[in-house]
């Protein structure tokens, strides 16, 4: 009775949704792991520059890169009294970012805080930077080779059949690839 005691009540509530269920068809060929430290200052300056209020927070964007196919956009077409299978399209790859940030050191003043549209504009800027980054690596690049590779399964089990794959897309990117065609 003689000793207060202060008591903490937390009240929590979380609510899941799930919108929507989409079937796709979409192969990840590549995947890379971007780090990136960003780090934002702002100072307001009053009365003549007399006064200053300072900002700022480093954060840390870890991020997946994927880049990644969409096959439902893939142009085939199959004749079965030829045995021939046309790929007459192939779809332009897609990169797709899964950030994981984290804010660290964030220092504000009463006069000078963040609010939730700098956040948001510091993580949109960091994600493009990622982006940036991963249009000039050898991610793209990596990832035509790969799929080539997939689509050779499709050589390769027509060759078995006795079916014939014909690349008919402006890239001719099989074609290249397959100069000699698999013989089984």
């Amino acid at each position: 009775m003689y000793k207060s005691e202060r008591k903490a009540e937390t009240n929590e509530d979380i609510q899941i949704v799930m919108q929507s269920i989409n079937n796709i068809s979409k192969l990840v060929v590549t995947e890379g792991v971007f780090s990136e430290v960003y780090s934002y200052k702002n100072a307001k300056k009053y009365f003549y520059d007399t006064f200053e209020f300072n900002k700022s927070v480093i954060v840390t964007v870890n991020a997946k890169v994927q880049v990644l196919f969409d096959l439902e956009k893939m142009d085939v077409e199959i004749d079965s009294i030829h045995k021939k299978i046309r790929i007459k399209s192939i779809p332009k790859e897609e990169i797709v970012i899964i950030p994981d940030i984290k804010y660290f050191d964030i220092q504000q003043s009463t006069f000078n805080s963040f609010s939730k549209e700098e956040l948001n504009g510091i993580n949109k800027k960091s994600i493009t930077k990622i982006k940036q980054t991963a249009e000039v690596s050898k991610l793209k690049e990596n990832a035509k080779k790969r799929l080539i590779i997939e689509l050779s399964k499709i050589y390769q089990l027509s060759a078995i059949l006795g079916w014939e794959v014909v690349d008919e897309t402006e890239e001719q990117l099989l074609d290249d690839f397959f100069i000699e065609k698999p013989k089984f």
